[in-house]
This record gives structure tokens, C-alpha cells and sequence, in this order.
């Protein structure tokens, strides 16, 4: 009996166990996209994420994003347009191999020869990006950079790494060493490739940087904006192919008129990051959105240009500045002309533009002196900004001509002091060379000595004056004395033989 009624319960419980697969097996196939819809209620709620370039008085208003960081910044001048969360470390994924390309440009030749080893091909992750180089396969250096930046290879940015720096880990330190003198500060690389590691990570801000350099480089900016490639078979590559680029606003899969080149990267950790350059009325805009989801990364990007674009211009300094003046007074003259007819020696830079909101004035602008990073043509310069947002800066120009000046100092320091005089509204630089003030120095201190040895000598005069009327007194008083008593003359004296 027993045993039937423990029959009958596993029989029940089977039949309630089939049930209740049959009955949730729907919501078991539902769960596959589960994942999905988590990485889109994360999005919707990066949204809320505050924008901090939102929160300066008077900026023009930027687009909502659902990028966990976004920057926006005008490469030439290095103003930033638009900022959320730029300086928050995240994972740069292939966005890294535009600093790959970068330190390659800057330490080989196009013409070299790339040997792909064993550990180049084979470190990787399997199924990550490749163009299906084997080990002991070669290409020129100058199909590496199309490998890299249009079909993201990373076989490939493994081999350029061990061919310019002997190793990748001797790479990911040149690396490093470059994102420091750029200016990052919250970077850190591993690999020239961008897959996940846990210590290689970036910031929008630091991207941006990287990227800036990387489109002032001409061949790096054509490889950069390049749609598709054809890698011709060689002697020592077999395969003939062509890569397309994934970039969708390079390609033209979606439309935006003026992109000069960008890198797309994906991992999981990372989702979509994307770098892109458009350029358009005079500004070069430099966008960086990190962890989006597709296609938000190219919709956020074209909202983050149009808004650029429409909210901001250039400005040339020379034609707007007033406070700052540089006066045609005799130290602004070379000394090839005592009376001061000779060539002008200082002059405010007419090609120096600042980015302006469309919302600010000018002259709401704050500005200061500055002697750092200096060019060879440059003695100074005005940094500007509003409400502690750098604008750009105009820079102040030791003339170079025939007539002149041969040779520009390295530092304005050497030779050059400032002095700013300032009114209650207005502010006047005035740059003195410090050889005509020495001069002119030595001229009051030879002043001061002739001037000393007159009145010495005058000095001496009065006292020869008052001995000779001391002299006359004395001789007057002995003509009255003489033969009164003994009294001994010069003439008395030869008398005596001594």
C-alpha cells in the first residue's frame, strides 16, 4: 500500500513538473531578449545623467544623449562644446587603435615592412576582429593603417605594435607616454587593440585629446575617413579582399555632410563607443560618445554636431579685442632707428580665433596673460573663457622681417618682461625689452656719477678758496709783528748752514 501511494506522488509530481514546463515554456523563450531590454532601460536612464556644459550661465542647451559620457570639442582651438561625465574613466574598446595609428605615424615609415608573428595572431580572443592574417604573413606599413582603421584589425595593431616598439607590452608604455604629454589624465592602456581589460580604460575628455592629434596627422585623417579598402594580394600576404568599414557616417549609411573620419569600437563591457570628426563654417568638431547601444551611438553623434554647429562660431580676436593694445611706442621699435621710424616689433596674431556661443558677447569674455607652451613666433598669450569655460586663445607675435629682427628668442623671458596696466574697465599690455632698459639704466647711473663729480669738485674749489684767505691773514698779521721780537722768516734760514 505504501509502496502505491509513493507511486501515485512521484506520478503526481512528474505531471506537475511537465506542467509547469509546458505551461511556462513561453516565458522561458521569452527571457532571450531579456538582456536586451535591460541595456535599454539602462540607456533610458543615462539620459537623466546631468550634462555639465548645461550648467554655464548663458550656454546654449545640448541634446539629451544616452551615451554614459559625451564630449563635444572644437579641435583647433580645443574648447569644449559639450560635456557629460568627460572626465569618468570607461572602456575604449577599438577607439584605441587611433592611438595605435598615432604612435605608428610618429615612430615608422610607410614603407616599412610589418612580419606578423605567432603571439601577434594568435593572443587574441577568438572570433574577435580580423582580416585573417597567418604568422610569418608581411605587409607594407602602410596597409597595416587601413587593416586597423577600416577593417579594426587586431592581428594587425598586434604587429605594428611589436614592429615599432619591439614588444606590445614596450608599445602599450609609448602609449601611455604619449596620452601623458597630450594632456590625458585619467588614461590607461594595456594593448594596442582595445579589447577588454580591466586596466585599459579612457575618458571622452582624454579621447578627444587623442583623437585631435590623431586628425591634425593629413595621411591619419584620409586613412580615417576611409570607407572601404582593397588589400591586394602580395608575395608575401596570399589573400585579395576588401574591408568595409562599419562607421555608418563615413560610409554613408547615414547621411552627414562634411565627416572627415572616425573609429567605431564595441565590446560587452564596453557596448558602443564612437569617435568622430566633422568640420564645417571654419570649427572642427571632435565628438566622443562612450557606452551606447545601437544606433544611438551615430544618432547622439549627429544631434551632438547639428547642435555645434548651430550654437556656436569662430571669432577672430584681432578684430574684436580692445583691452588689449600694442601701442607703436619706442620699445615696440627695432634700434635700427634712433628716432623711432623703424618696423613695429609686436602684433596680436590675425589668425587667432576663439570659439563664441551664439548667446555671449564678446566683451562678456574673461581673459589673462599667459607664458606657457609657447611657439617660437610667440612672446605671449590671451587665454579666454566665460564662466570658466576655456574659449581659445590669440597669441602675441615678435615680427620677423629684413629690416628687423634676423632670429626670434626661444622663450619671450629671455629678453622680454610685462607690465599690465589696468583701468576701472580697460586693460593695456605693454611688453619692454630689457636690453633698452639696461641701457638706459647705465645712461642714469653715468648721469648720477658726472653729476656726483661736479658737485665734488665744487665742493673742493670753496675749500682752496677759504686756505688762501687763511694765508692772507697770516702774512698781514707778520708784517705787523715783524721786529717786535724774534721771529724767524724763510729768508732768515739762509743764513744757516744745516
Amino acid at each position: 500500500m505504501m509502496k502505491i501511494q509513493r507511486k501515485r506522488i512521484s506520478i503526481v509530481m512528474l505531471s506537475a513538473f511537465l506542467y509547469m514546463t509546458t505551461a511556462f515554456s513561453p516565458l522561458l523563450a521569452y527571457a532571450a531578449p531579456s538582456e536586451n531590454t535591460t541595456y535599454e532601460d539602462q540607456a533610458e536612464e543615462r539620459k537623466k545623467l546631468p550634462i555639465q556644459s548645461n550648467q554655464i550661465k548663458n550656454w546654449p542647451e545640448g541634446p539629451t544623449v544616452s551615451a554614459q559620457s559625451a564630449i563635444l570639442m572644437e579641435a583647433n582651438t580645443g574648447t569644449i562644446l559639450y560635456a557629460k561625465n568627460i572626465d569618468e574613466k570607461a572602456y575604449p574598446a577599438s577607439t584605441t587603435k587611433i592611438m595605435t595609428c598615432l604612435i605608428a605615424a610618429e615612430n615608422s615609415s610607410l614603407h616599412e615592412t610589418v612580419s606578423f608573428s605567432h603571439d601577434a595572431v594568435f593572443s587574441l580572443e577568438s572570433g574577435s576582429s580580423n582580416i585573417g592574417i597567418d604568422p610569418g604573413e608581411a605587409m607594407p606599413m602602410e596597409e597595416c593603417y587601413y587593416g586597423i582603421m577600416v577593417a579594426s584589425a587586431n592581428e594587425v595593431a598586434n604587429a605594428v605594435a611589436e614592429h615599432v616598439a619591439g614588444s606590445m607590452d614596450a608599445f602599450a608604455d609609448m602609449m601611455n607616454q604619449k596620452a601623458s604629454d597630450l594632456g590625458c589624465k585619467n588614461t590607461h592602456f594595456v594593448n594596442a587593440h582595445g579589447l577588454y581589460d580591466d586596466n585599459h580604460y579612457t575618458t571622452a575628455y582624454d579621447l578627444a585629446l587623442i583623437a585631435r592629434a590623431f586628425f591634425d596627422n593629413e595621411f591619419l585623417a584620409k586613412v580615417g575617413n576611409t570607407a572601404s579598402h582593397h588589400f591586394e594580394a602580395t608575395a608575401h600576404q596570399p589573400d585579395d579582399f576588401i574591408s568595409r568599414n562599419k562607421h555608418k557616417l563615413i560610409t554613408g549609411e547615414l547621411s552627414y555632410e562634411n565627416i572627415k573620419g572616425g573609429k567605431t569600437g564595441y565590446t560587452d563591457e564596453a557596448r558602443q563607443t564612437l569617435v568622430t570628426c566633422a568640420e564645417r563654417n571654419g570649427m572642427k568638431l571632435i565628438c566622443v560618445v562612450m557606452k551606447e547601444e545601437t544606433p544611438d551611438q551615430f544618432t547622439d553623434t549627429t544631434a551632438l554636431f547639428d547642435y555645434g554647429f548651430t550654437n556656436f562660431t569662430i571669432a577672430n580676436v584681432a578684430e574684436n579685442e580692445t583691452a588689449y593694445q600694442v601701442k607703436n611706442i619706442d620699445f615696440f621699435h627695432s634700434s635700427h632707428d634712433v628716432f623711432g621710424n623703424s618696423d613695429t616689433l609686436f602684433s596680436l596674431n590675425k589668425n587667432s580665433f576663439i570659439v563664441l556661443p551664439k548667446t555671449i558677447d564678446f566683451d562678456e569674455l574673461s581673459s589673462k596673460i599667459s607664458y606657457e607652451n609657447l611657439n617660437d613666433m610667440e612672446v605671449a598669450k590671451i587665454l579666454y573663457s566665460y564662466d570658466n569655460a576655456f574659449l581659445g586663445s590669440a597669441s602675441i607675435l615678435l615680427l620677423q622681417n629684413n629690416n628687423t629682427i634676423q632670429q626670434l628668442p626661444t622663450a619671450a623671458s629671455e629678453q622680454y618682461t610685462e607690465f599690465i596696466i589696468q583701468s576701472d574697465d580697460t586693460a593695456s599690455v605693454l611688453f619692454i625689452n630689457v636690453k633698452h632698459i639696461i641701457l638706459i639704466l647705465i645712461s642714469v647711473a653715468v648721469l648720477i656719477s658726472i653729476i656726483f663729480g661736479f658737485f665734488s669738485w665744487i665742493s673742493d674749489y670753496k675749500f682752496l678758496d677759504v686756505s688762501r684767505q687763511k694765508r692772507s691773514k697770516m702774512n698781514k698779521k707778520a708784517k705787523k709783528n715783524r721786529g717786535k721780537g724774534p721771529h724767524f722768516s724763510s729768508s732768515r734760514f739762509k743764513d744757516f748752514d744745516f
